[in-house]
């Protein structure tokens, strides 16, 4: 079948790529030039585990082509993949202009059948406003069918959950479009839930909010935890062998980051106060989440006293372990925290230090490897779980350090290990 994807980020580039995995034709259109030039060489502009062995095996098979040409995308591809940004605005509320702009173009390309699949996370009822935007613009009076197709890619593990995800979910108002859509997604072998694009939209959503919820959930208990000298893992282990509540999703740490939950939420939130929805468990999640960031920091500056003029080595900046994005970490907000008070961060990770320098400039130093952002500190702050820190060699560290405190923001390493070795050791909620 041949395929169309609209914007090559995260989510687009791993559906083009997968897609093509699967043995489909796809072309992958951006409006940024750098981006496409760099995927013609079989360079990813993202950090994703096997995403450019997919994007230059495919190339090579020519399964697999990217171009900055909209007009040419639509002609060539009968299903289009819009994976355009919908950015928060200062409200919470998604920005949709970029869906509107594509919807339009899209509109005026078409010459035959299209399916306008909506890939971007979007609020509900963006379905209908793509339907009456194609119908406003298109220049002649072909068919067509909008679908909703919501992803749910964590970065890290994005091409593992397409290619194995737990479900599809097809939001569809035709038995067409269904059908076409289906057999694109049969060699998963995933469940398939059909829907209407209502209900598919508002998955997406419902979805991410119940995780985030949980996320929050276990934070709050952490600080209980804290207040009476419980240990928060061990609370986690005995909630999630209950079937009906599980494990996922309940490590304590510095709080959740990233483009989806926080984003997701806040878009949600604005969604319920439009219909009339009171979202108060929603705003509680964000709530706890930014107060556990400042619990970190409080927790840092009680142990370190005055934090002016300490040297601080922080492991990790991406807001979780295998991937570059830095777009809501915990470590922006925490990291700005410790330089309003005066602390001078030297921080090293393996992958999110090109991305690290655009937020913070010069106003940190970016170490080479995790021993050179441990020298000469005060403290080590740990804030991402990469699992290259899990294998560190922690008696050459407590040589390089000044004073041997770790506070350790996702729980990797053991207290009483670290206690054993001469060390400080501030988990969350333990």
């Amino acid at each position: 079948m041949k395929i169309g994807i609209i914007g090559s980020g995260h989510v687009g580039l791993v559906t083009g790529a997968c897609f093509a995995h699967l043995g489909h034709q796809v072309i992958c259109m951006d409006s940024d030039p750098r981006k496409i030039a760099m995927l013609k060489k079989g360079i990813s502009p993202i950090y994703e585990p096997g995403l450019t062995e997919l994007v230059r095996a495919n190339l090579k098979e020519k399964r697999l082509t990217f171009t900055l040409d909209l007009k040419r995308t639509v002609k060539d591809a009968e299903v289009l993949f819009v994976c355009v940004g919908t950015p928060p605005k200062e409200s919470g509320e998604a920005n949709l202009v970029a869906v509107e702009n594509v919807a339009a173009e899209i509109a005026q390309a078409m010459t035959s059948y299209r399916i306008v699949v909506d890939k971007s996370t979007v609020p509900v009822q963006t379905g209908e406003w793509v339907q009456k935007t194609i119908a406003k613009n298109r220049k002649r009076n072909v068919a067509f069918d909008v679908a909703s197709n919501p992803e749910f890619l964590r970065e890290g593990s994005a091409v593992q959950d397409f290619l194995e995800p737990d479900r599809v979910v097809l939001g569809v108002e035709s038995k067409r479009a269904a059908k076409i859509l289906k057999e694109l997604y049969s060699p998963l072998k995933a469940p398939i839930l059909i829907t209407d694009i209502k209900s598919a939209e508002l998955i997406k959503h419902a979805s991410n909010s119940f995780l985030a919820a949980k996320i929050s959930f276990i934070n709050l208990i952490s600080q209980v935890c804290e207040a009476v000298g419980a240990d928060v893992k061990k609370v986690a282990e005995g909630m999630g062998l209950d079937k009906r509540i599980r494990p996922n999703f309940l490590n304590a740490g510095v709080g959740f980051g990233g483009f989806c939950f926080p984003k997701d939420l806040s878009a949600f939130i604005r969604i319920s106060e439009k219909l009339g929805v009171d979202p108060g468990l929603l705003r509680e999640v964000l709530r706890v989440n930014d107060s556990q960031k400042k619990f970190f920091v409080h927790k840092v500056e009680q142990q370190l006293w005055n934090l002016t003029g300490k040297n601080v080595g922080v492991l990790g900046l991406s807001f979780k372990a295998d991937t570059d994005d830095m777009r809501f970490a915990p470590s922006i907000e925490i990291i700005n925290d410790l330089l309003k008070e005066g602390v001078k961060i030297q921080a090293y990770d393996p992958e999110a230090v090109a991305n690290a320098k655009e937020i913070f400039g010069n106003r940190i130093v970016y170490a080479k490897n995790a021993y050179e952002a441990v020298r000469g500190t005060d403290a080590l702050v740990v804030l991402t779980e990469w699992s290259e820190f899990l294998k560190l060699d922690f008696k050459r560290i407590k040589k390089l350090m000044r004073h041997h405190v770790i506070f350790d923001g996702r729980n990797l390493y053991e207290r009483e290990k670290m206690k054993k070795l001469g060390f400080q050791y501030f988990g969350v909620g333990r």
